[in-house]
């Protein structure tokens, strides 16, 4: 088979060309055995179709950077330096996006500033964790370590977003196909049907009332109410959902609550573990991941623990006694700051807690699925019993 790759020599210089080999992994170590840096090998019989670039809102996602800072760490780790390194990223990409950020960064440090703060220049792009970690990076002289945590700590999150929303597949279907056959036989087969009873002069019972009445409603004012429901919607998403008292709420919501607090007792493990094992102090590990955990509840925790530590209590004692925070971790970081090995508990903790959020997932959905199928059955049921029995009426009454 032809392979077509891109690598870098061991001088710095980018080079392109074919290899033939039996396979990817083949033409891989082939080119590795050969002194070069591999950044791509693509199979040159793959149809063009398979390589488009699929960023169509022209943004750069978490997945993206993960990639990204894997062929910076393996760069920077062949000794090509830093300013090659992200030339070459932005000369290589084909994502206009990538390309026009990296060719900022590059300028950035071309001009002498440091690569954390030419990062942190794009906020959008790389949050103030990544920088953070990329500043640790540059202050311990491990660029290219950091850079391999950071793709890690990405590829992590990804896989999990993936899984959910592999998961989430199948109920949003059922859901759509709900939708759409109540609203078909709203409009199209109830209206038929309603012609029937009302012209038969018979008793309408009050349930087929209430059908024929929904159905008339949405024939006549459909698009008005689906404007109502779209900005009813928004409206919950943008200022509800942030409200106090929805955002304490949820983590207690049965089933779903224990779901929402392993995800981010996972996510607040991941993050400390991957900054205070590259060298970031216990305070400043706080202060980021209080930006990032993204629940207001949480956030406030570790802004408490925060001022706490400041003042030169453990980090443990300020989680204790917290119904948010399990025993279980508590014990788990008072043993990390006993032995010194925080780090590498953390990590245990957000192995244990990603396992747990992947088979809540599956939990979950398996409740949903069935709830939805029998919501979808009862549904078209009750409709069609609610119009059927009238006329089946009149039918025996002739």
């Amino acid at each position: 088979m032809l392979f077509k790759y891109k690598a870098v020599t061991k001088t710095g210089g980018e080079t392109i060309g074919d290899i033939e080999a039996q396979s990817k992994d083949a033409a891989i170590n082939a080119l590795q055995r050969s002194g070069l840096v591999v950044v791509s090998v693509q199979d040159s019989s793959e149809k063009s179709i398979l390589n488009l670039n699929f960023n169509i809102f022209n943004r750069i996602s978490p997945k993206d950077i993960a990639v990204i800072s894997r062929q910076i760490a393996t760069l920077l780790g062949a000794h090509v330096p830093a300013l090659k390194t992200f030339r070459f990223i932005a000369t290589e990409s084909e994502n206009p996006l990538v390309s026009k950020t990296f060719i900022q960064i590059s300028d950035d440090i071309q001009n002498g500033i440091s690569i954390s703060d030419a990062l942190a220049k794009h906020p959008l792009v790389f949050s103030d964790f990544y920088v953070n970690m990329v500043r640790g990076g540059e202050e311990s002289g491990g660029l290219s370590e950091t850079f391999v945590a950071l793709a890690e700590q990405l590829e992590r999150s990804s896989e999990l977003v993936s899984k959910v929303r592999g998961a989430l597949i199948y109920p949003i279907f059922v859901f759509v196909v709900f939708f759409v056959v109540m609203i078909l036989l709203l409009t199209l087969v109830v209206p038929q049907l309603a012609d029937i009873i009302t012209q038969s002069g018979q008793a309408v019972p009050v349930y087929t009332t209430m059908v024929i009445g929904l159905s008339s409603l949405l024939i006549h004012y459909g698009f008005f109410i689906l404007m109502v429901v779209v900005a009813s919607l928004f409206l919950v998403w943008r200022y509800l959902l942030k409200a106090d008292f929805i955002q304490r709420g949820k983590l207690w919501i049965p089933v779903i609550g224990k779901l929402y607090r392993m995800l981010y007792l996972m996510r607040i493990a991941d993050n400390m573990n991957v900054m205070l094992a590259n060298g970031i102090s216990m305070v400043r590990s706080l202060e980021i991941t209080a930006k990032v955990v993204d629940d207001r509840v949480y956030q406030g925790i570790l802004l408490e623990s925060l001022a706490s530590v400041k003042g030169g209590a453990p980090f443990s004692a300020t989680l204790e006694g917290r119904k948010e925070i399990p025993n279980m971790m508590v014990q788990m970081i008072k043993v990390g700051e006993e032995t010194g090995e925080m780090a590498v508990l953390l990590q245990k903790v957000a192995v244990l807690y990603q396992h747990e959020v992947t088979e809540s997932i599956g939990a979950v959905i398996s409740l949903i699925e069935p709830a939805m199928i029998v919501a979808l059955g009862l549904g078209v049921g009750i409709v069609f019993a609610s119009v059927l029995i009238p006329v089946y009426q009149i039918a025996g009454s002739v």
